[in-house]
């Protein structure tokens, strides 16, 4: 609604949006090389490599300032490959590659079906997170990267329970299409890397490492330095699947070679499922907890 003339809130100055909507130019300096547009209407101009500062803002503002119009002010970090499968498109794809006698695809297949109950492993965890803290005071939204495999069921099973959830998308060489399960007005997407790994650590009260390859092993490992270096606060680290992470990285030999401390290995904590993860939380927060489904935390390392 514009303001009246004599409205005392009313505007000294246009709007940049009102005028970039007025800014028509004259024909003849309507081409594409002309120099006429508006500064910040110039995609061309904002692209250059000398604007790279400017645009490095922007990817920091954009997400920062949606998320707090929209209230969101704590956030649970689900990382995990994105090659990890549904149980359902597991199965299928093991029943196709034995229909077609093929035994290293068959082998494959059955490594894939094996790995896929970390995809709902995800997908209960991040309906519980989104069911139980909506009697916090501050609920806790459930962000992802925004792809495919574990960042899916993180989406997913916020969705399921009608909870919104975010997703930080990133450009890749290979397109990577967002998960149909994000909240759309919470689906970013990124050019730096950089920038993206602030948005996931700036809100979160916790990080949840489901297995992984690189991207995962980059993730956990940055948070990790940030919070042994003291330059970030003490959170949470759940490491889904203790056989997984034992085998894939020996963290008892960095202590025995002086590489860490041994009071660093406290810095994360092995689970196996969603509810153990949860009480964990609960446990370090002190928001009420519920029963594990052995009864017990997984033994700290």
């Amino acid at each position: 609604m514009d303001n009246k003339p004599n409205d005392l809130t009313a505007r000294n100055f246009p709007s940049a949006e009102e005028e970039a909507h007025a800014a028509e130019p004259p024909s003849r300096y309507g081409g594409p090389e002309s120099a006429f547009r508006l500064a910040f209407t110039d995609t061309d101009f904002l692209l250059r490599d000398e604007l790279r500062p400017v645009r490095m803002q922007l990817e920091l503002l954009k997400p920062e300032l949606v998320q707090r119009e929209l209230g969101i002010e704590s956030t649970i970090v689900i990382f995990g490959s994105a090659r990890i499968l549904s149980p359902e498109a597991a199965q299928a794809r093991l029943a196709e590659a034995e229909a077609g006698n093929d035994a290293a695809a068959t082998a494959r297949a059955r490594t894939a079906l094996a790995m896929s109950h970390y995809y709902d492993e995800a997908r209960r965890f991040a309906a519980l997170v989104t069911e139980r803290s909506r009697t916090l005071d501050t609920p806790i939204y459930v962000v992802t990267g925004g792809g495919p495999g574990i960042m899916e069921a993180g989406n997913r099973g916020a969705y399921e329970v009608g909870g919104k959830s975010i997703g930080l998308n990133i450009v890749l060489p290979h397109e990577q299409e967002p998960n149909a399960y994000i909240t759309p007005a919470l689906c970013f997407q990124f050019h730096y890397f950089a920038l993206r790994k602030m948005h996931f650590v700036m809100r979160s009260i916790a990080l949840v490492c489901f297995p992984g390859g690189f991207g995962t092993l980059d993730e956990l490992f940055e948070t990790m330095t940030l919070i042994q270096t003291g330059k970030s606060r003490r959170r949470p680290i759940l490491l889904f699947g203790r056989a997984f992470w034992e085998k894939l990285v020996d963290f008892q030999h960095l202590v025995d070679t002086g590489m860490i401390s041994p009071g660093d290995l406290g810095l994360f904590h092995y689970v196996e499922t969603a509810e153990e993860a949860w009480a964990r939380l609960a446990e370090h927060y002190g928001f009420d907890a519920t029963p594990t489904e052995t009864g017990a935390f997984a033994e700290d390392i």
